[in-house]
């Protein structure tokens, strides 16, 4: 009995032993596999951190050409909404003055009267003061001015692009209305009223022209 029991005791230890040395080991082989399924993952989320970056690169990269482009449209719609605007191509509107050249109201005894009408020079003249001065539309009694209109005196009418009209004759400007005043005054306004022309300058909060094609023009 007591060899028994010895031997029990023996086979029960050894078998405890060779179970907790099993069980440590399977412990270790389920850690060992956590650990590579974690690098695995961290290195996973490394390669797609990468690769979001490039494709945000890429996306910003996309964003600032389109930005460019709308940009470059944009100003390239501006400057033909401006060019059209100084050729007269659309209706505009704005401040400025409007200039009123009449004949004169006396005319000496013995005098030609011819020498109190206003003429094509006169009109030309205001015309290109008010341009140097920075007009962004010129109007002729209510007329588009153009690059290539022209402008000559038939007896007492004067012709604007084919268009006659008697005295007064209003010649409208857009723009700076205080700088065109001060232009005029300094310059063409004496030169007009040497040559017997009444001259009447009115500043415009808001002035309307039609296009230089426009049916009503």
């Amino acid at each position: 009995m007591l060899v028994t029991g010895f031997f029990l005791s023996y086979s029960y230890q050894t078998t405890k032993k060779e179970a907790g040395t099993h069980e440590t080991s399977s412990e270790w082989k389920q850690e060992d596999g956590l650990r590579s399924e974690i690098l695995k993952t961290q290195k996973t989320n490394r390669e797609l951190n990468n690769e979001l970056k490039k494709i945000q690169l890429q996306i910003q990269n996309r964003e600032n050409k389109l930005a460019d482009q709308e940009k470059k449209s944009f100003n390239l719609v501006e400057d033909l909404k401006k060019l059209r605007e100084v050729t007269g191509g659309i209706k505009v509107k704005g401040p400025g003055i409007e200039v009123t050249l009449s004949d004169a109201s006396y005319i000496p005894e013995g005098e030609n009267p011819n020498n109190y009408i206003v003429h094509e020079e006169h009109i030309r003249s205001v015309i290109y003061e008010m341009l140097v001065s920075g007009a962004e539309a010129v109007a002729v009694n209510g007329q588009r001015i153009s690059h290539t209109s022209y402008i000559s005196c038939i007896g007492p009418v004067v012709s604007v692009d084919g268009n006659q009209y008697p005295a007064p004759f209003t010649i409208s400007a857009i723009g700076d209305k205080t700088v065109l005043e001060k232009s005029l005054n300094l310059s063409v306004v004496n030169e007009l009223v040497n040559d017997g022309v009444e001259v009447r300058i009115a500043k415009k909060d808001e002035i309307t022209m039609d296009p230089y094609l426009s049916k009503e023009g």
